[in-house]
């Protein structure tokens, strides 16, 4: 009798997501999270991590710190930070389930300006995959997760496709990515989308506006960042001429994360809702573009980074937090009461 074959390709599964019934459209649910949601209730202690290139990031540190234990690596989205309510709700819950969290402040998302000219980008996984090398070093015993949402999801798979089987962590989640950049850069001229890009572009010019001096000394002309009308510009400008891509397009086809599902060696959930207005339904991948070890969730509702449903009293549940703790707890169960 044969042994049974291992699947070629990874699962792509029907969420069970259901909006909360006042909230069924897309930027309700989009929205509601950024603009009424409390800020969730978690107390950082902040390490300045000293990089390789002389630059820096912050990390969130929260929960007790136990060696061998389990250690989530949260990453931001575009414009966000350890202020970002996705993060920190999905923070509070892992540290109440025993674990310790480790919030990535992406470079240059800080209040404090980064020290270079350059700063995070779809692209860049170089300090996510040094942060996650640095806490093995510290303790070769720890338990590695990583999680990312939007900009983030996209650096977390990117990073792991890289890295494959040599990834150090044991399993890893991702919610709203941007499988494709240059369409989800399309999407955002259009419609009501050109709202959510208008906001971001104004974070982004604010965030690179506290550089002034650095931006002249490395070539880059601030005065054409306050021009920039939307993300292809903006990277025209900025992203490509600062991190050695050729323009904006080249920097979309080299850092867009679908193209490195394939490569991924660690059970690895992507959540993403058919409704994203951040991006078109085209871009979901295929099964055939998924590693074996990969399952991507598609939910028909849920706008970008939202996922709001209803709690048994109808009151607003943060569906895709308790998703993703709950996939954690599932694929890297505690291994004994010390662990708990």
């Amino acid at each position: 009798m044969n042994a049974p074959s291992r699947a070629a390709h990874g699962r792509i599964i029907r969420s069970e997501f259901r909006p909360h019934p006042w909230l069924r459209g897309p930027h309700a649910q989009t929205l509601l999270p950024t603009l009424l949601r409390p800020s969730p209730k978690i107390d950082f202690a902040i390490e300045t991590l000293e990089l390789p290139d002389g630059d820096f990031v912050r990390i969130g540190w929260a929960g007790v710190e136990k060696p061998g234990g389990r250690v989530a690596v949260l990453v931001h989205g575009l414009s966000g930070g350890l202020f970002s309510k996705y993060l920190r709700g999905l923070g509070r819950l892992l540290v109440d389930a025993s674990w310790r969290v480790a919030a990535l402040e992406l470079r240059g998302g800080a209040d404090q300006p980064n020290r270079l000219a350059r700063s995070y980008h779809h692209g860049d996984t170089a300090d996510l995959r040094y942060l996650l090398r640095l806490l093995k070093e510290r303790d070769p015993q720890a338990r590695l997760a990583v999680v990312g949402w939007s900009l983030g999801a996209n650096v977390t798979i990117k990073a792991l496709g890289e890295e494959g089987d040599a990834a150090p962590v044991e399993a890893a989640a991702a919610a709203s990515a941007p499988f494709l950049l240059e369409p989800c850069a399309d999407k955002l001229r259009t419609g009501f989308a050109r709202l959510y890009q208008k906001h971001m572009i104004r974070e982004l010019q604010t965030m690179i506006g506290r550089k002034h001096e650095l931006l002249a000394s490395a070539g880059i002309d601030p005065a054409g960042i306050r021009r920039v009308r939307d993300f292809f510009e903006f990277d025209d400008v900025y992203t490509a001429p600062l991190n050695g891509f050729a323009d904006a397009r080249d920097y979309y086809a080299r850092c867009s994360c679908g193209q490195f599902l394939k490569s991924i060696a660690r059970p690895t959930l992507v959540i993403n809702a058919a409704d994203d207005p951040f991006m078109v339904r085209s871009i979901l991948p295929r099964a055939e573009a998924l590693a074996p070890p990969v399952t991507l969730e598609i939910a028909k509702r849920g706008g970008h980074v939202g996922f709001i449903a209803a709690d048994a009293r109808g009151r607003w549940s943060w569906w895709l937090e308790e998703r993703i703790a709950g996939w954690l707890e599932q694929a890297m169960p505690a291994r004994s009461r010390f662990d708990e």
